[in-house]
């Protein structure tokens, strides 16, 4: 039986970190955006540069202004969001795996072997790991990031799932590293898994 597991993360929490850690405890592949990307490019045609120029970006000329005559020439941003959601989808249904980010808690919602997980952690916690993770970058500056890196991917998860970033009732467990630690988020994770 194949064991899923998503992982959201606010920027600085350590969803990444603890993403790797509960791959190699289990044994299992660790995806995150930049193995989705590859996946995703494999199978449409999108080149690296237009990937990241759109990765976690709302479209902002998608809608009413865009002529219906248009309506199925997609812009770039819908096009990405539908090949990192078949990537995702193609991956789950191929082995068992981890996967950090790209709103896979909402892509994979359907799937029964799968544990969604949150990691969260209060601001200036982030700002403190952030920090001395990149101790070449001011304090002031990190703490811009955080906060960027925060409201893009509020906005990308909202604009393409309708759901509200990290909501408590969209994941099965959510767990708040400032509090936990990384360690014993990896051990709850990793108990949480037994049961799928």
């Amino acid at each position: 039986m194949r064991k899923i597991i998503t992982i959201g993360r606010e920027f600085g929490a350590g969803g990444g970190e603890i993403g790797k850690r509960v791959a190699k405890e289990l044994g299992i592949e660790y995806y995150d955006k930049d193995i989705i990307f590859k996946t995703a490019i494999a199978g449409r045609n999108l080149s690296p540069e237009q990937v990241r120029k759109w990765d976690e970006r709302v479209p902002k000329n998608f809608g009413f202004a865009q002529s219906l005559f248009d309506f199925y020439n997609k812009p770039l941003e819908e096009e990405l969001w539908q090949a990192q959601l078949d990537a995702i989808r193609e991956l789950a249904n191929k082995e068992s795996c981890v996967i950090v980010g790209r709103n896979g808690d909402y892509i994979l919602r359907e799937f029964d072997h799968c544990l969604s997980v949150f990691i969260h952690a209060g601001f200036q916690w982030r700002v403190r790991r952030m920090t001395t993770m990149m101790d070449q970058v001011p304090a002031d500056q990190v703490a811009n990031d955080v906060k960027a890196v925060d409201k893009a991917r509020k906005r990308y998860c909202e604009y393409y799932t309708k759901c509200v970033y990290g909501d408590a009732r969209n994941f099965d467990l959510t767990l708040n590293t400032e509090k936990l630690g990384i360690n014993k988020a990896v051990e709850l994770i990793l108990q949480a898994a037994e049961n799928i």
